[in-house]
């Protein structure tokens, strides 16, 4: 009697359970990215990373890796442009071709869903986000390694596809026909203007409504389900299909938590605002809503 199993194929797009990911590790083909990030403290993922990781995972810095602070005029968290992205992915070992799961601290908004979507603008199919992130796999006593992975250098030439991102002049007059759906990921009160610990302008887009991220999360910072979300997301849609929505934030990070949710719910083909509501307000003649 063979002592060894074969496991099932991986085929993850959207997200995948701690359970799933543990019986795959060392498997070939698959690569792991770990995206924990802080707002207040750029450096704090690194030193997460360092303490405590998944086996096998590299460090994907959100302000270094998964931004391009150079671009001035787009946000807070500026998209890097896909070459430098294609590079950074050719260190960490990973090709077109690899199974990728991507985790964050818990769940998926920082910054693993932006990892997620950056993989998905160059056409990589099998990327999913770790449902529930490094607390649930702590949680479960999984494994964990401190030491730095060291992958071997690999290929990756992919371009970015542009009709998945939207720039601001396409918001400017959301009453037109065909105008998309603006969906803002952040907090209420930061929506209607009432706080603003971040951006030096309070409010948002006109037009824009307000779907906070933590409506696609269970208490236990794992998604919902896929038919909870679909339900959710068609009662904002109402009449419109899915590639009508445009996601936004604060800065194009967890507004891409929307853009999962709404793949996990089976309804493809939304779009980001990259640079979201810390670019819009680099313009001062663009339009400020508070309500």
């Amino acid at each position: 009697m063979n002592d060894w199993v074969v496991l099932e194929p991986m085929h993850w797009t959207t997200l995948v359970s701690a359970e799933a990911l543990v019986t795959a590790l060392g498997q070939p083909g698959l690569a792991i990215i770990d995206a924990r990030a802080g707002l207040s403290d750029p450096l704090q993922g690194h030193r997460d990373y360092a303490a405590a990781h998944i086996p096998g995972a590299v460090h994907a810095s959100l302000e270094r890796d998964l931004s391009d602070l150079s671009r001035k005029g787009r946000g807070r968290h500026p998209l890097p442009n896909a070459d430098s992205f294609c590079r950074w992915l050719e260190l960490w070992g990973i090709t077109p071709e690899h199974q990728v799961v991507v985790y964050d601290a818990r769940d998926g908004a920082m910054a693993a869903a932006r990892a997620w979507f950056m993989l998905r603008l160059l056409g990589h199919r099998y990327v999913a986000v770790l449902d529930g992130g490094f607390a649930r796999w702590r949680d479960l006593h999984l494994p964990t390694d401190a030491s730095a992975a060291t992958p071997q250098e690999s290929r990756y030439v992919a371009h970015y596809d542009v009709a998945r991102l939207v720039d601001a002049d396409a918001l400017l007059d959301p009453g037109r026909p065909g105008a998309p759906l603006l969906v803002d990921a952040r907090a209420a009160e930061r929506f209607r203007g009432e706080v603003e610990p971040i951006d030096r302008v309070a409010g948002h887009v006109p037009g824009a409504v307000n779907r906070p991220l933590s409506m696609n999360l269970q208490a236990d910072g794992r998604f919902r389900s896929p038919s909870e979300l679909a339900a959710s997301f068609r009662e904002l849609l109402g009449a419109r299909e899915p590639s009508q929505v445009v996601a936004m934030c604060g800065s194009g990070i967890t507004a891409c938590h929307n853009l999962l949710a709404m793949e996990h719910a089976g309804l493809h083909g939304a779009r980001l605002y990259a640079d979201s509501w810390s670019g819009w307000i680099e313009d001062p003649a663009r339009p400020v809503a508070r309500a």
